[in-house]
């Protein structure tokens, strides 16, 4: 054989032995990006950045937090919807984003279902009823009766439409019996500045982001949405205890990839919050925050979220909310 075909062969052979390496690295081989639908600073980016951190020290690769706030969430979930589907763009999803707007908005420019792959649950957090200090109530039935002496008077911000915040106000307005008035903010931090300087009234916020205003005094907390008391502020009544039989909001967190996603990759990122929700300072950081993680496989991830879109379909036609 002629020495210019050896080589030939020779260079042929070591370019696919180089592509074949380059397809087989493990993954992951570079930096992972979670898009987080809201601002930093709120219950959905602390979970981000809890999973992302515990990933990058495992797999000693990157985890960039990329916090893409707007319409509810619906702005970062139709990016992550149409990414590359190859395990290096996530999404962290959220009640709002993956149950509640199918029914919200008339169209959305992404499918909570067919567009993403189920990966993992992470954290569900009830939400707690936040006024302003000046608001002279201490409970859920006198803040009833002093909404109901001001009827269209009284705003209660939320961290966006569609989100469970902004839902749990709904709720409340159709099992009360009472009109109040809905401001959206593009994120929770903006709407709980705003209730701190008495721009609002109220909120129905997740918990985590309050928490620590309640403890200083900041705002003043009435119940919380759960159906049983929160660990992180087991004063507060629930709010089938305090008059509303039957009242249930919670928020929750997971973790979704674009849809076609390699089995292989889904599997190996569920292990991986599997494992973070079930280290020890994990569990104490979501706790003293009032969440409470839970296990899922993928497919029990990927029903509990179909289960979730026809609850809050009720929900979202009993109260006759649509989005802004």
């Amino acid at each position: 054989m002629r020495p210019s075909v050896v080589c030939a062969r020779l260079i042929a052979a070591t370019l696919a032995c180089v592509a074949i390496g380059g397809w087989a690295q493990p993954y992951p081989a570079k930096s992972i990006r979670i898009i987080v639908p809201f601002p930093a600073g709120g219950t959905a980016d602390i979970m981000a950045r809890v999973v992302g951190q515990k990933m990058t020290e495992t797999w000693g690769q990157q985890v960039v937090i990329d916090n893409r706030s707007g319409a509810g969430g619906n702005i970062a979930a139709e990016l992550a919807a149409k990414s590359a589907p190859d395990g290096y763009t996530l999404f962290l999803c959220v009640v709002g984003t993956h149950a509640i707007h199918q029914t919200l908005y008339d169209k959305l420019a992404f499918d909570p279902i067919k567009d993403f792959s189920a990966i993992a649950y992470i954290a569900g957090v009830p939400n707690v009823v936040v006024v302003h200090p000046s608001i002279p109530v201490k409970s859920i039935k006198e803040l009833i009766a002093f909404i109901k002496a001001r009827p269209g008077q009284i705003n209660f911000g939320s961290s966006g439409t569609g989100t469970s915040v902004h839902m749990s106000g709904e709720m409340l307005k159709v099992m009360a019996g009472i009109d109040m008035t809905h401001i959206p903010y593009k994120g929770n931090p903006q709407a709980v500045t705003d209730l701190m300087a008495g721009q609002i009234e109220l909120m129905i916020t997740n918990m985590p982001s309050v928490i620590p205003y309640i403890q200083s005094g900041r705002l003043r907390a009435l119940a919380v949405t759960g159906n049983a008391r929160s660990p992180a502020l087991p004063d507060l009544p629930t709010m089938q205890e305090a008059g509303l039989p039957g009242y249930e909001s919670s928020a929750w967190f997971g973790l979704v990839s674009p849809a076609a996603v390699p089995r292989d990759i889904v599997s190996k990122l569920n292990a991986e919050v599997v494992r973070i929700v079930g280290l020890a300072d994990v569990k104490r950081n979501l706790a003293s925050q009032g969440a409470d993680p839970l296990v899922m496989t993928p497919e029990e991830f990927g029903a509990f979220m179909k289960a979730e879109t026809a609850k809050w379909a009720k929900i979202v036609k009993a109260s006759g909310a649509r989005a802004d």
